[in-house]
């Protein structure tokens, strides 16, 4: 009997033992979930390196950023000015002469003076009137034996400083 004793305590034992490891192990197995799950997540230091790195560069780019548009309005008002200078090259190339400030670019759209211009070419020279990036007439006034195009810019009045300065064909690029 005491035999069987000894092997029921021996098997208590061994039971004993098997259910700690199966405890340790699943004790193990749920940390390392947790600790997978924790992994998944950013902690509250990342998060702000992050946000400092990002404040960093937006200080830096968005200043160069925001002048683009006005310089590209400003670089397109000259581009629709050499198409109109292309024009009145061509309107002075036939007839010897520029159109009169009065007769502005409508000259280039219709012959003003059937006399005056005989050899105005059979088509128009514009297709319609040139316009600034704003949407506003550009003018044309002749100066002896030369012209200037000029768009009045964002304020679409004469004069103005910075952004709201008057464009003039004879100081584009």
């Amino acid at each position: 009997m005491t035999e069987e004793i000894e092997l029921k305590i021996e098997e208590n034992n061994i039971l004993r033992k098997y259910k700690i490891m199966n405890l340790t192990n699943e004790i193990k197995y749920k940390h390392e979930k947790t600790v997978r799950k924790a992994k998944k997540a950013f902690s509250l230091l990342e998060l702000l390196v992050v946000i400092l790195i990002l404040g960093i560069l937006a200080a830096a780019v968005v200043p160069k950023v925001v002048g683009a548009g006005d310089k590209a309005k400003v670089d397109l008002v000259c581009v629709n000015m050499k198409g109109a200078a292309n024009a009145l090259k061509m309107f002075k190339l036939d007839n010897g002469m520029y159109p009169e400030t009065e007769e502005g670019f409508e000259a280039l759209i219709s012959n003003p003076d059937s006399d005056k211009y005989s050899n105005y070419a059979s088509s128009a020279y514009l297709e319609k009137l040139p316009k600034d990036s704003w949407g506003a007439k550009m003018v044309y006034i002749k100066t002896g034996n030369a012209f200037d195009i000029i768009s009045y810019g964002a304020d679409k009045r004469e004069g103005g400083t910075d952004e709201y300065s008057d464009i003039k064909y004879s100081g584009c690029k």
